[in-house]
């Protein structure tokens, strides 16, 4: 899954990234609430981690315009204010959860592992399909309970549709939960990352089935 770190400073920003990849997620990082607002509107995240001191404004109202807006990203307030009256204030602004610096990396994952597990969301140990089996903990992949390798893009393109199984999942999705902020993106990357996937889970014997609903993105379903 991707995140969307919204910090300023840079090294504190770059520490959580690496945090959250050993812990299996991928991450975009922003320094302003500017950035913030425009990395939300081109990108569809998991969830936000947020910092209330912004250099362009503040981060509370990054997160109003979110809930004005019916947005339902679930964010986790990161900051340095942890008095009670400014924990009441972000999670009536509309937090998810709110966690004072300085802090444990294992404390902020296991929030934000529980934010994802909530209804609704999208985090659970294990997606499965068929005979298709993925940890997200480990990234790990089973196919009739033997463990199987497939290659990292292959596996972000997976994850998602596994996680909307049964449910077209539109390309900009798809794009999104790969690349992120990445920048140009060659047209058919998502398009040659699924032809990829689709062989690999073939070869690996899996008895589910990628369809192209063209026009609009991907859905898998089990093989009949």
């Amino acid at each position: 899954m991707r995140l969307l770190i919204v910090e300023d400073n840079a090294e504190l920003s770059r520490l959580v990234a690496g945090g959250l990849a050993k812990a299996g997620y991928e991450s975009d990082i922003v320094g302003s609430a500017a950035e913030a607002r425009e990395a939300v509107s081109s990108v569809s995240y998991a969830a936000m981690i947020l910092d209330l001191g912004l250099p362009d404004g503040d981060g509370l109202s990054v997160l109003r315009e979110l809930r004005l807006k019916m947005e339902p990203l679930p964010v986790l307030v990161l900051t340095a204010r942890g008095g009670v009256q400014d924990r009441v204030s972000g999670l009536r602004s509309g937090a998810d959860d709110y966690l004072v610096k300085p802090f444990a990396m294992e404390e902020l994952v296991a929030r934000l592992e529980a934010i994802l597990r909530r209804p609704g969301q999208l985090l659970g140990r294990s997606l499965s399909l068929a005979n298709l089996v993925y940890d997200t903990e480990s990234r790990q992949i089973f196919v009739d309970d033997q463990p199987r390798i497939i290659s990292a893009r292959e596996t972000s393109v997976l994850e998602i549709l596994l996680r909307r199984q049964g449910r077209v999942v539109p390309k900009k999705n798809v794009e999104d939960h790969i690349f992120g902020l990445e920048g140009e993106v060659a047209s058919n990357a998502v398009e040659v990352y699924v032809s990829r996937l689709r062989k690999q889970l073939a070869e690996h014997g899996a008895k589910v089935v990628i369809h192209t609903i063209r026009g609009v993105g991907y859905l898998m379903t089990e093989e009949k």
